[in-house]
């Protein structure tokens, strides 16, 4: 019987546990040769999430013993790329950040945000390194650079995967109060704290031990805010051969439903209702030009 991963992103959890994955491994290659620095907006719920596990767990230098049990039946396996489990996997998840309070309160819920994930990188990896990471509290741009200097000491390099980079940005941005609209300004602006992450994150790839990047969010607004700090990014977004690279196509969705309707032993005319009624309310996504709404 079909197993669906409702609200589990967790790639090795949802592949070991024999959950229904439809395969995205085939875009690895693509991605390589797309660029350094991606990024890949799409609606919300729309498997982003799962997609950054998928690559994590392909990159991790600490799960290469992994590789045959994970994605020995996927399309990857057949010919995989001289990168895999070659990187440190760095993760940060910006919808974990408060977007209350006011900008320096904002700050602070970004760093310890960003500092819980540092710790969990220094415990991780600490077999492979040969000099700690340094915490500081209140200011993880210290702790990001400790954690580069750190890994510059090793043969591997860092892949940072940022989930939802605009998240509780987006959350100020909704306001309808003026001091939502100045606490975005402050974020974004002049030296505002996003910003300047993201001006780190651009000077650490060069040659300071960060190789990649992959970065997922929904709307295009704050990475346009963001351009004078990061401006080394690729929008893959409208991209027509990355149009798939999350979500489903409608033949996945028909092929799902006619495995359920065999099992279920429902009549083929209750398959197609149901199919119908999907295409009504969920199909029409289009993200590139030359590509089909629900392909």
């Amino acid at each position: 019987m079909l197993k669906f991963p409702y609200g589990i992103s967790d790639f090795y959890k949802l592949i070991t546990e024999g959950y229904v994955y439809i395969d995205r491994t085939a875009w690895i290659p693509q991605l390589e040769d797309a660029g350094s620095h991606l990024v890949c907006l799409r609606p919300r719920r729309f498997g982003k999430s799962l997609l950054l596990s998928m690559l994590e767990n392909y990159y991790d230098v600490a799960k290469a013993d992994k590789f045959a049990n994970v994605f020995g039946s996927l399309a990857i396996s057949k010919n995989p790329t001289p990168k895999h489990h070659q990187y440190f996997v760095l993760k940060w998840d910006f919808s974990t950040v408060d977007p209350s309070g006011e900008p320096e309160e904002i700050k602070q819920a970004l760093h310890h945000c960003l500092n819980g994930r540092i710790e969990n990188f220094a415990a991780r990896y600490q077999p492979y390194l040969s000099r700690s990471i340094q915490i500081a509290p209140t200011d993880a741009l210290a702790s990001f650079q400790s954690l580069l200097t750190a890994v510059q000491q090793t043969p591997y390099q860092l892949y940072l995967l940022i989930d939802e980079y605009d998240n509780f940005a987006n959350e100020m941005m909704m306001g309808r109060k003026n001091l939502d609209q100045s606490r975005y300004k402050a974020l974004l602006s002049g030296e505002g704290s996003l910003k300047v992450l993201f001006k780190a994150i651009k000077a650490a790839s060069s040659g300071q031990g960060l190789d990649r990047v992959f970065i997922t969010g929904v709307s295009p607004v704050v990475l346009s805010d963001l351009t004078s700090g990061y401006n080394i990014a690729k929008n893959l977004s409208p991209a027509s051969t990355f149009n798939a690279l999350c979500g489903f196509s409608e033949s996945e969705v028909r092929d799902l439903l006619t495995q359920v309707g065999k099992e279920r032993a429902f009549p083929a005319a209750k398959v197609s209702e149901a199919l119908t009624m999907m295409r009504t309310f969920y199909n029409g996504y289009c993200f590139g030009v030359g590509a089909e709404a629900g392909e």
